[in-house]
């Protein structure tokens, strides 16, 4: 059985990717908490929802790449006939 083996590099690229959507969920609830003008304690109260739609927009981003990935791998074996 092979040994599946992740990278220091790739690590630190997933890590980057979902801070990247952490921002931006914990930016959508700011623009939600001016928009509503709601209270300022729900940064904090909300942050639970904030890390599950962070979880949300990392795994939607995840189904592009995969998609990418696979349809350039199509496109490249189509190429190579």
């Amino acid at each position: 059985m092979k040994d599946i083996v992740i990278t220091g590099k790739r690590l630190r690229l997933e890590g980057l990717i979902f801070t990247g959507c952490f921002i931006v969920a914990f930016l959508l609830n700011v623009f939600s908490i001016v928009f509503y003008k709601t209270e300022w304690k729900e940064l904090y109260t909300q942050l639970l929802w904030v890390i599950c739609l962070s979880c949300l927009i990392y795994f939607l981003f995840l189904v592009l790449r995969l998609l990418y990935f696979f349809l350039k791998r199509i496109f490249v074996a189509i190429r190579n006939l």
